[in-house]
Protein backbone atom coordinates (compact mmCIF):
# COMPACT_ATOMS: atom_id res chain seq x y z
CA UNK A 1 0.00 0.00 0.00
CA UNK A 2 1.27 3.86 -0.79
CA UNK A 3 0.54 7.02 1.01
CA UNK A 4 -1.59 7.86 -1.78
CA UNK A 5 -1.50 7.38 -5.54
CA UNK A 6 -0.88 10.17 -8.09
CA UNK A 7 -3.29 10.43 -10.73
CA UNK A 8 -0.78 12.30 -13.32
CA UNK A 9 2.55 14.29 -13.54
CA UNK A 10 1.17 18.15 -13.85
CA UNK A 11 3.72 20.41 -14.71
CA UNK A 12 7.95 20.95 -14.75
CA UNK A 13 9.65 23.60 -12.89
CA UNK A 14 12.76 25.50 -14.13
CA UNK A 15 14.88 28.89 -13.53
CA UNK A 16 16.75 30.81 -16.04
CA UNK A 17 17.94 33.87 -16.03
CA UNK A 18 15.43 35.74 -19.25
CA UNK A 19 11.93 34.39 -19.38
CA UNK A 20 11.70 36.39 -22.59
CA UNK A 21 14.11 34.18 -24.46
CA UNK A 22 12.45 31.07 -22.66
CA UNK A 23 8.76 32.25 -23.63
CA UNK A 24 9.80 32.62 -26.72
CA UNK A 25 11.61 28.90 -27.03
CA UNK A 26 8.64 27.50 -25.61
CA UNK A 27 6.07 29.36 -28.30
CA UNK A 28 7.98 27.96 -30.86
CA UNK A 29 7.74 24.25 -29.41
CA UNK A 30 4.14 24.73 -28.96
CA UNK A 31 3.23 25.66 -26.05
CA UNK A 32 0.96 28.65 -25.37
CA UNK A 33 1.45 31.80 -22.58
CA UNK A 34 -1.07 30.95 -19.24
CA UNK A 35 0.63 33.94 -17.19
CA UNK A 36 3.60 35.69 -16.29
CA UNK A 37 4.68 38.18 -14.14
CA UNK A 38 8.58 40.01 -13.45
CA UNK A 39 9.91 36.11 -11.68
CA UNK A 40 7.81 33.73 -13.55
CA UNK A 41 6.55 32.41 -16.38
CA UNK A 42 3.46 30.05 -16.95
CA UNK A 43 2.89 28.10 -20.57
CA UNK A 44 0.83 25.58 -20.74
CA UNK A 45 -0.78 23.20 -23.47
CA UNK A 46 -4.10 22.79 -25.04
CA UNK A 47 -5.68 20.82 -22.23
CA UNK A 48 -7.62 21.49 -19.17
CA UNK A 49 -4.15 21.93 -17.13
CA UNK A 50 -3.97 25.59 -16.08
CA UNK A 51 -0.27 25.22 -17.14
CA UNK A 52 2.36 22.86 -17.58
CA UNK A 53 5.86 24.43 -17.42
CA UNK A 54 7.01 27.06 -15.19
CA UNK A 55 10.27 29.19 -15.53
CA UNK A 56 11.31 31.14 -12.40
CA UNK A 57 13.75 33.99 -12.90
CA UNK A 58 17.05 33.01 -11.37
CA UNK A 59 20.25 30.49 -12.33
CA UNK A 60 19.24 28.33 -15.08
CA UNK A 61 18.42 24.81 -13.43
CA UNK A 62 16.05 22.24 -13.32
CA UNK A 63 13.95 23.27 -10.10
CA UNK A 64 11.35 20.18 -9.56
CA UNK A 65 8.62 18.68 -11.05
CA UNK A 66 4.52 18.47 -9.80
CA UNK A 67 2.09 15.49 -9.96
CA UNK A 68 -1.80 15.76 -9.68
CA UNK A 69 -3.34 14.06 -6.42
CA UNK A 70 -6.63 12.60 -6.88
CA UNK A 71 -8.41 15.46 -4.24
CA UNK A 72 -7.98 17.74 -1.37
CA UNK A 73 -7.49 14.56 1.05
CA UNK A 74 -5.34 12.63 -0.70
CA UNK A 75 -3.40 16.20 0.00
CA UNK A 76 -3.70 16.16 3.50
CA UNK A 77 -3.10 12.60 4.22
CA UNK A 78 0.44 13.18 2.82
CA UNK A 79 1.24 15.87 4.78
CA UNK A 80 0.21 14.39 7.29
CA UNK A 81 2.62 11.62 6.56
CA UNK A 82 5.23 13.71 5.32
CA UNK A 83 5.22 16.20 8.26
CA UNK A 84 4.84 18.62 5.53
CA UNK A 85 2.50 21.91 5.53
CA UNK A 86 -0.13 22.53 2.66
CA UNK A 87 0.71 25.89 1.04
CA UNK A 88 -1.16 27.76 -1.76
CA UNK A 89 0.00 27.12 -5.41
CA UNK A 90 1.30 29.69 -7.24
CA UNK A 91 -0.12 30.27 -11.39
CA UNK A 92 -3.34 30.47 -12.76
CA UNK A 93 -5.59 28.07 -11.58
CA UNK A 94 -4.55 28.19 -7.90
CA UNK A 95 -5.04 25.34 -5.76
CA UNK A 96 -2.45 23.85 -3.01
CA UNK A 97 0.45 21.88 -2.68
CA UNK A 98 2.52 19.61 -0.59
CA UNK A 99 6.31 19.90 -1.25
CA UNK A 100 8.53 17.12 -0.56
CA UNK A 101 11.85 15.66 -1.49
CA UNK A 102 13.07 12.49 -2.45
CA UNK A 103 16.05 10.55 -1.20
CA UNK A 104 18.57 12.56 -3.86
CA UNK A 105 17.02 15.65 -3.42
CA UNK A 106 14.47 16.18 -6.30
CA UNK A 107 11.85 18.36 -5.07
CA UNK A 108 8.49 17.23 -5.89
CA UNK A 109 5.24 19.06 -5.74
CA UNK A 110 2.28 17.61 -5.19
CA UNK A 111 -0.68 19.49 -5.99
CA UNK A 112 -4.68 19.48 -5.93
CA UNK A 113 -7.43 21.70 -6.04
CA UNK A 114 -6.24 23.34 -9.43
CA UNK A 115 -9.16 25.22 -11.53
CA UNK A 116 -9.12 23.58 -14.94
CA UNK A 117 -8.40 25.82 -17.84
CA UNK A 118 -10.56 26.01 -20.86
CA UNK A 119 -9.50 24.10 -23.28
CA UNK A 120 -7.81 25.27 -26.42
CA UNK A 121 -9.65 23.11 -29.21
CA UNK A 122 -7.47 21.13 -31.84
CA UNK A 123 -9.09 19.80 -34.63
CA UNK A 124 -8.33 16.74 -36.98
CA UNK A 125 -8.40 18.73 -40.18
CA UNK A 126 -7.06 15.73 -42.10
CA UNK A 127 -8.20 11.99 -41.59
CA UNK A 128 -5.20 9.26 -42.56
CA UNK A 129 -5.71 7.21 -45.17
CA UNK A 130 -4.06 4.19 -44.94
CA UNK A 131 -4.39 0.43 -46.19
CA UNK A 132 -7.03 -0.38 -43.95
CA UNK A 133 -9.53 2.64 -44.19
CA UNK A 134 -9.83 6.02 -47.22
CA UNK A 135 -11.38 8.05 -44.73
CA UNK A 136 -10.37 11.26 -46.90
CA UNK A 137 -11.18 11.26 -50.55
CA UNK A 138 -11.67 14.64 -52.83
CA UNK A 139 -9.60 16.67 -49.79
CA UNK A 140 -6.05 16.91 -50.35
CA UNK A 141 -4.10 17.04 -47.09
CA UNK A 142 -2.00 19.95 -46.88
CA UNK A 143 -0.41 19.94 -42.98
CA UNK A 144 0.99 23.89 -43.11
CA UNK A 145 3.33 25.17 -41.16
CA UNK A 146 4.05 26.52 -37.31
CA UNK A 147 4.75 24.88 -33.59
CA UNK A 148 3.49 21.81 -32.69
CA UNK A 149 -0.02 21.76 -30.87
CA UNK A 150 1.82 20.56 -27.43
CA UNK A 151 -1.35 19.28 -25.30
CA UNK A 152 0.26 18.21 -22.42
CA UNK A 153 3.09 16.69 -20.33
CA UNK A 154 3.25 13.50 -20.08
CA UNK A 155 6.31 12.26 -18.62
CA UNK A 156 10.18 13.06 -17.38
CA UNK A 157 12.85 11.52 -16.66
CA UNK A 158 15.49 11.47 -13.95
CA UNK A 159 19.03 10.10 -12.51
CA UNK A 160 18.98 8.94 -9.16
CA UNK A 161 22.06 7.61 -7.06
CA UNK A 162 20.82 4.86 -6.08
CA UNK A 163 17.51 2.87 -8.05
CA UNK A 164 16.37 0.45 -5.55
CA UNK A 165 16.29 3.03 -2.82
CA UNK A 166 14.31 5.96 -4.60
CA UNK A 167 11.51 3.23 -6.61
CA UNK A 168 10.63 2.06 -3.68
CA UNK A 169 10.64 5.57 -1.86
CA UNK A 170 8.25 6.88 -4.71
CA UNK A 171 5.95 3.63 -5.29
CA UNK A 172 5.61 3.85 -1.03
CA UNK A 173 4.63 7.34 -1.44
CA UNK A 174 2.68 7.89 -4.83
CA UNK A 175 2.03 4.49 -5.71
CA UNK A 176 3.56 4.54 -8.76
CA UNK A 177 4.28 0.48 -10.97
CA UNK A 178 7.17 -0.46 -13.07
CA UNK A 179 6.27 -1.06 -15.65
CA UNK A 180 9.07 -1.90 -17.92
CA UNK A 181 12.64 -2.16 -15.76
CA UNK A 182 16.32 -3.34 -16.55
CA UNK A 183 18.49 -5.24 -16.32
CA UNK A 184 16.60 -8.45 -15.56
CA UNK A 185 18.50 -8.72 -12.50
CA UNK A 186 19.38 -6.18 -9.89
CA UNK A 187 17.60 -3.11 -11.82
CA UNK A 188 19.39 0.42 -12.06
CA UNK A 189 16.35 1.94 -14.03
CA UNK A 190 12.39 1.63 -14.30
CA UNK A 191 9.88 3.22 -16.54
CA UNK A 192 6.82 3.67 -14.11
CA UNK A 193 3.32 4.39 -14.34
CA UNK A 194 0.42 5.76 -12.45
CA UNK A 195 -2.17 3.27 -10.51
CA UNK A 196 -5.31 3.83 -11.21
CA UNK A 197 -6.95 0.65 -11.12
CA UNK A 198 -8.56 -0.82 -14.46
CA UNK A 199 -7.95 2.96 -16.23
CA UNK A 200 -5.30 2.61 -18.85
CA UNK A 201 -2.66 5.56 -18.48
CA UNK A 202 0.71 6.59 -20.20
CA UNK A 203 3.38 3.64 -20.03
CA UNK A 204 5.36 5.94 -17.73
CA UNK A 205 4.81 9.08 -16.12
CA UNK A 206 8.61 8.67 -14.42
CA UNK A 207 11.71 7.46 -15.38
CA UNK A 208 13.72 6.44 -12.49
CA UNK A 209 18.04 5.82 -14.09
CA UNK A 210 20.88 5.31 -11.64
CA UNK A 211 23.66 7.09 -12.31
CA UNK A 212 24.30 11.09 -11.56
CA UNK A 213 21.84 12.78 -10.01
CA UNK A 214 19.77 14.95 -12.56
CA UNK A 215 16.97 16.07 -14.51
CA UNK A 216 16.72 13.59 -18.28
CA UNK A 217 14.15 15.14 -19.98
CA UNK A 218 10.48 15.95 -20.24
CA UNK A 219 7.73 15.07 -23.03
CA UNK A 220 5.18 17.00 -23.65
CA UNK A 221 2.52 15.62 -26.30
CA UNK A 222 1.40 16.74 -29.53
CA UNK A 223 -2.08 16.00 -31.73
CA UNK A 224 -0.53 13.26 -33.79
CA UNK A 225 2.53 12.08 -36.34
CA UNK A 226 1.94 15.14 -38.92
CA UNK A 227 1.80 17.76 -36.10
CA UNK A 228 5.33 16.49 -34.54
CA UNK A 229 6.85 16.73 -38.13
CA UNK A 230 5.41 19.85 -38.62
CA UNK A 231 7.06 21.26 -35.16
CA UNK A 232 10.30 19.98 -35.83
CA UNK A 233 10.17 21.34 -39.44
CA UNK A 234 9.26 24.64 -37.47
CA UNK A 235 11.78 24.73 -34.71
CA UNK A 236 14.84 23.66 -37.39
CA UNK A 237 13.31 26.98 -39.16
CA UNK A 238 14.20 28.88 -36.17
CA UNK A 239 17.65 27.19 -35.55
CA UNK A 240 16.92 25.32 -32.23
CA UNK A 241 19.20 22.84 -30.98
CA UNK A 242 17.81 19.06 -32.25
CA UNK A 243 18.90 16.17 -29.93
CA UNK A 244 17.29 13.18 -31.43
CA UNK A 245 14.53 11.86 -33.31
CA UNK A 246 12.47 10.96 -35.43
CA UNK A 247 11.91 7.84 -34.25
CA UNK A 248 9.50 5.06 -32.59
CA UNK A 249 10.84 3.93 -29.08
CA UNK A 250 10.77 0.49 -28.27
CA UNK A 251 9.57 0.97 -24.39
CA UNK A 252 6.20 3.29 -24.48
CA UNK A 253 6.31 2.55 -28.39
CA UNK A 254 5.75 6.17 -28.88
CA UNK A 255 7.28 8.35 -31.55
CA UNK A 256 9.51 11.05 -30.05
CA UNK A 257 11.40 14.04 -31.58
CA UNK A 258 14.07 15.34 -29.01
CA UNK A 259 15.09 18.99 -28.16
CA UNK A 260 17.21 21.47 -26.10
CA UNK A 261 16.09 24.81 -24.75
CA UNK A 262 18.07 28.49 -24.55
CA UNK A 263 20.01 26.68 -21.60
CA UNK A 264 20.52 22.48 -22.32
CA UNK A 265 17.71 21.30 -20.62
CA UNK A 266 16.00 18.10 -23.19
CA UNK A 267 12.49 18.41 -23.88
CA UNK A 268 10.46 16.04 -26.29
CA UNK A 269 7.45 15.83 -28.07
CA UNK A 270 6.02 12.53 -28.31
CA UNK A 271 2.63 11.15 -29.92
CA UNK A 272 1.20 7.83 -30.55
CA UNK A 273 2.51 5.78 -26.61
CA UNK A 274 1.26 2.98 -25.44
CA UNK A 275 -1.14 2.70 -22.21
CA UNK A 276 -1.70 0.09 -19.84
CA UNK A 277 -3.61 -0.57 -16.45
CA UNK A 278 -2.59 -2.00 -13.15
CA UNK A 279 -3.01 -5.47 -14.18
CA UNK A 280 -0.45 -5.24 -17.22
CA UNK A 281 2.23 -5.32 -14.49
CA UNK A 282 5.78 -5.73 -14.83
CA UNK A 283 8.27 -6.45 -17.49
CA UNK A 284 12.48 -7.14 -17.00
CA UNK A 285 14.07 -6.52 -20.16
CA UNK A 286 17.65 -5.50 -21.65
CA UNK A 287 19.31 -2.12 -20.91
CA UNK A 288 19.90 -2.55 -24.60
CA UNK A 289 16.36 -1.84 -25.42
CA UNK A 290 16.05 1.39 -23.35
CA UNK A 291 17.31 3.66 -25.76
CA UNK A 292 16.76 1.08 -28.86
CA UNK A 293 14.47 2.12 -31.57
CA UNK A 294 11.82 0.30 -33.99
CA UNK A 295 12.40 2.49 -36.45
CA UNK A 296 14.06 6.32 -37.35
CA UNK A 297 17.11 7.81 -35.96
CA UNK A 298 19.27 6.11 -33.29
CA UNK A 299 20.27 6.98 -30.02
CA UNK A 300 23.26 9.40 -29.67
CA UNK A 301 26.40 7.29 -28.96
CA UNK A 302 27.35 9.71 -26.43
CA UNK A 303 23.85 11.68 -25.51
CA UNK A 304 24.12 15.55 -24.07
CA UNK A 305 22.59 15.52 -21.18
CA UNK A 306 21.79 18.49 -18.08
CA UNK A 307 24.80 18.82 -15.48
CA UNK A 308 24.21 16.67 -12.25
CA UNK A 309 23.39 18.62 -9.53
CA UNK A 310 25.91 19.47 -7.12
Amino acid sequence: MSTIKVEDVAYVRFSAPDLDAMEQFLTEFGLVRAGRTDTALYMRGTGPEPYAHVTQKGEPRFVGVAFRASSAADLEKLAKAEGRAIDALDGPGGGQVVVVNDPDGHRLEIVAGREAAQTIAVTREFPTNDSFFYPRQNNPKRVGEGPSRVKRLGHLVLGVSDFARAAEWWRARFGFIPSDQWPEQNPRGAFLRCDRGAMPVDHHTVGLVQGAVRFGHAAFEVADFDDLMRGSEHLRAKSRQHEWGVGRHFLGSQIFDYWADPWGHIVEHWTDGDLMDADWGTRKVSPDIVRAVQWGMAAPATPRETPARQ
